[in-house]
């Protein structure tokens, strides 16, 4: 639970200083850091989180260096310290992250695996490119790489509850492929963001035709909704994708607020909303009944999305503000229904007569 509280100051962190970023009035801590904004969010609060579920898949206590120096390195943003001290820190968690993914692909060598583990080495690229740059800018496809394949790589060790598809694992290959080869050539030219742009875009068609949300999404309860998150996640990132095409990942293009976060909000987070009554309990020992209640925060984040999406699109620089403040609202709430989901787990275990 420390582990987790500290990412979550990272994410609020992140949050406001995003808003600040586009004007809104916030918390001068928080507007002082806005430049972290995407170092705060994907590096700290996401490297702290993915590390913490690896850390406990492999039980291994060496492993929990990783969320403690990603959550550590937030906290140091946060609080101003030497910028060096916290890119190091984010440098040592990712580090650990690819020991703990390997020591994965170890005990059990699979394609999902493996993905896992490239998804990691991509965070420990993405601190390396920022330390080397001196610019968030730089890591920021790799960053966003290691979200899509850590997902994706999630994703894929559950086909094998379909049907064999002989298709399925080498287009997955060459999606990974061009994601990776676009992010390595965005550190030298902008075309690069183009090729990453259309990895993206097809990782979205094959998760939309590969994965088993789609036979899911006909089942009701937690499956449906998970199932539900999923595919409206896949279509955010065929979204950010179409926007990173027509380059808004480039720097400076003013379609970049909108295409990244597409897929750092829209598909991202669409994941985790899915994801977190079932790996929430398993990282903080808690139960999250499922409630239909869950569906609002999930239709507030692609309102909210939307509105930012086309307030940035369409030169609506307003509409935008309103978009994001909406977005950082959602995420609030999210948080309070997952905490009162707890509650409501803990209740009903006491009525049971459960310690």
């Amino acid at each position: 639970m420390p582990l987790l509280v500290l990412g979550l100051l990272s994410l609020v962190g992140g949050v406001l200083g995003g808003l600040a970023r586009l004007a809104v009035e916030v918390p001068s801590l928080a507007a002082a850091q806005a430049g972290w904004h995407g170092a705060l969010m994907i590096s700290a609060f996401f490297g702290t989180v993915i590390s913490l579920e690896r850390a406990v898949a492999i039980s291994r206590r060496w492993a929990y260096l990783g969320p403690a120096a990603a959550g550590a390195g937030g906290a140091l943003l946060l609080a101003g310290a030497p910028l060096g001290l916290a890119q190091a820190l984010a440098v040592g968690a990712s580090a650990v992250l690819v020991a703990a993914s390997v020591v994965v692909m170890r005990r059990h060598a699979a394609l999902f695996t493996i993905a896992l583990a490239v998804a990691a080495a991509c965070w420990l690229v993405g601190n390396l490119a920022w330390i080397a740059s001196g610019a968030v800018h730089a890591a920021v496809p790799w960053w966003l790489a290691f979200l899509v394949l850590t997902i994706a790589g999630e994703r894929l060790e559950l086909t094998r509850l379909l049907p064999a598809r002989r298709e399925a694992a080498p287009l997955f290959v060459a999606v990974a492929g061009t994601i990776l080869l676009g992010a390595t050539l965005a550190l030298w030219q902008e075309a690069g963001t183009r090729v990453f742009a259309a990895g993206l875009l097809a990782l979205s068609a094959w998760l939309l035709r590969h994965d088993i949300a789609r036979r899911n999404a006909r089942q009701q309860g937690l499956t449906r909704f998970i199932a539900i998150c999923l595919l409206s996640g896949y279509v955010w990132l065929a979204i950010g994708a179409a926007f990173g095409l027509a380059g808004g990942f480039d720097p400076g293009h003013p379609w970049r607020d909108a295409a990244l976060h597409a897929v750092a909000l829209g598909f991202v987070f669409a994941m985790v909303f899915g994801h977190a009554p079932i790996i929430f309990p398993a990282v903080a020992r808690v139960k999250i009944p499922y409630h239909p209640f869950f569906y609002l925060p999930l239709a507030l984040l692609h309102v909210s999305l939307a509105l930012r999406a086309v307030g940035a699109t369409g030169g609506q620089f307003p509409l935008q503000q309103l978009g994001a403040i909406a977005n950082g609202a959602t995420l609030l709430l999210f948080i309070l229904t997952m905490l009162g989901s707890v509650v409501r787990g803990r209740r009903a275990e006491r009525r049971c007569g459960r310690p």
